[in-house]
């Protein structure tokens, strides 16, 4: 096993590689690299004048770094990819890779606190440097804006019952740890779907640290000006919230509202989704349990 593959293990790999129709001599894009198994299929199938950019701001992520000349490891948030891009002479690329969500290795390692299988201290910042985490959110968001993390990235029917009971625990302890969390808000943990409340628990928490539904936004909103016409952008989504965007953005280019009309009453649109939704087949499932809710859209620019 690799280390690429022990960091994490690539859901839907062949699938969201095969989407990008890779071009020999292309310029490509994994805007979350991770354990780097996304950026490897595609630089076995890159010629020697390809190019891969790769982001992550994960500094664990470097420890999976490719030496290749035709590879460049960029150690920041994929919000500022045309950016970044620019900075090396880069303004069009033939294709897009984004496996959103959080790493195998990240859910795995239990000082990171993204899991509620273990028992510790709440970080769950995807960047390690940023001063936002878990523990934040938790002990100095008001009753309000609790709330509506809890509701809006958990879709949680009690989110306001949890803030309120949140509020009132922090006011004798901060809440620190895994446990702590659980044990605050306990009453809206029904019984037999304890973990999956949690699970929906720590979703919005994470979201909200990382901000990772504005940050798939602004992504998406500069996808259109960066594709070469017929590149194509490979997008593997966890859940609801993520999909709903990619898919509307996919439709119309829009996150609210509907696109403008040409003259013959067609929408003008910057991308035409690529086949149908594809999801993992079962074995998948069977030999990586993460896959489980993995949805994959494809798109080409028009």
């Amino acid at each position: 096993m690799t280390t690429q593959m022990k960091y994490h293990n690539p859901v839907l790999l062949h699938e969201s590689i095969d989407g990008l129709t890779i071009k020999p001599n292309g310029v490509y894009v994994d805007v979350t690299f991770g354990g780097g198994g996304h950026s490897k299929l595609i630089l076995d199938k890159l010629g020697e004048n390809g190019k891969l950019f790769s982001f992550d701001t994960d500094i664990d992520a470097q420890k999976n770094k490719f030496e290749d000349d035709r590879f460049v490891l960029i150690l920041e948030n994929f919000k500022y990819i045309k950016r970044f891009l620019r900075l090396h002479g880069v303004l069009k690329v033939d294709g897009i890779l984004a496996d959103l969500g959080v790493s195998s290795y990240q859910f795995d390692t239990a000082n990171r606190g993204f899991s509620t299988r273990f028992e510790s201290h709440l970080d769950m910042r995807m960047n390690q440097k940023s001063s936002l985490s878990a523990y934040e959110v938790l002990n100095e968001y008001d009753e309000g804006s609790l709330a509506d993390v809890f509701y809006q990235y958990g879709e949680l029917h009690s989110a306001k019952g949890i803030a309120r009971s949140i509020v009132q625990a922090r006011r004798d302890n901060s809440i620190k740890t895994t446990s702590d969390l659980r044990n605050v808000i306990a009453k809206y943990l029904p019984r037999g779907k304890e973990n999956k409340v949690m699970a929906q628990a720590f979703q919005a928490i994470r979201i909200e640290v990382n901000q990772e539904l504005e940050v798939l936004k602004e992504f998406l909103k500069q996808v259109p000006e960066l594709l070469n016409i017929n590149g194509r952008l490979s997008v593997i989504s966890y859940h609801s919230l993520e999909d709903r965007l990619v898919k509307r953005f996919i439709r119309n280019g829009l996150f609210q509202g509907e696109p403008e009309r040409d003259l013959y009453g067609n929408y003008e649109v910057p991308l035409k989704k690529v086949g149908k939704l594809i999801i993992p087949t079962t074995e998948e499932i069977k030999r990586n349990n993460r896959a489980r809710s993995a949805k994959l859209r494809i798109a080409e620019k028009i």
